[in-house]
C-alpha cells in the first residue's frame, strides 16, 4: 500500500502525482489554461473550494515552478501558469477523453475543439520515429536513463525469481 507519498516509486507518473495529483489540483490547472482564470478569487468563485486548500493548491504550485505568483495590483496576486504548468495540457486533455468515455452517461459535458476550425481535438500515442498511431498494446515500458542501477537490479531480481 502507497504511503502519503510517491518517494519509494522510480516513476515519473508517481514524481507528477506529488506535485499534481491531490484532489482540486488539475481542476486549478484546468481552470488556469482553458477558462483563463489567474485570481484567488476567480478560482474560488469558479470551483467553490475551500480557501485553505485553495491557498495551499496556489502555494503549492508556485513552490514547483508550475505556476507563478505575479503583484501587480490592489486586486492581489494573479497565478499564472509556467511553461511546466502549460505542459499539462495534453494529460486535461486525455483525462477528459477518458471521463467522456467512463465517467460521463450523457455525453461528453465540454467540448474542447481546434479554435481555427472548431473540430474536436484528440490525443492519440504515436510512435517518434514512423509517427503511427500506436495502442496501448504495442507499448512496452522500458528503463530508461533516469532509472537508478540499484532500482534496475532489484526488478531483475525480482523477474528472475518468478
Amino acid at each position: 500500500m502507497l504511503g502519503k507519498t510517491y518517494d519509494s516509486q522510480v516513476c515519473s507518473i508517481a514524481r507528477a502525482l506529488e506535485l499534481v495529483g491531490e484532489r482540486w489540483s488539475l481542476l486549478i490547472v484546468r481552470d488556469a489554461l482553458f477558462a483563463g482564470t489567474t485570481r484567488y478569487v476567480e478560482f474560488q468563485r469558479r470551483l467553490r473550494i475551500a480557501t485553505n486548500i485553495l491557498q495551499s493548491r496556489l502555494d503549492g504550485f508556485v513552490d514547483a515552478g508550475i505556476m507563478q505568483r505575479r503583484s501587480r495590483s490592489s486586486a492581489g496576486p494573479e497565478y499564472v501558469l509556467t511553461d511546466k504548468g502549460r505542459d499539462l495540457a495534453p494529460v486535461l486533455i486525455a483525462l477528459t477523453h477518458w471521463g467522456d468515455r467512463w465517467a460521463a452517461p450523457d455525453g461528453p459535458p465540454i467540448r474542447y475543439v481546434h479554435e481555427t476550425c472548431g473540430a474536436p481535438v484528440t490525443m492519440d500515442i504515436t510512435c517518434a520515429s514512423c509517427g503511427t498511431v500506436v495502442g496501448t498494446d504495442e507499448v512496452l515500458a522500458q528503463p530508461g536513463p533516469g532509472m537508478p542501477a540499484e532500482y534496475l537490479e532489484r526488478m531483475t531480481a525480482l523477474r528472475a525469481a518468478r
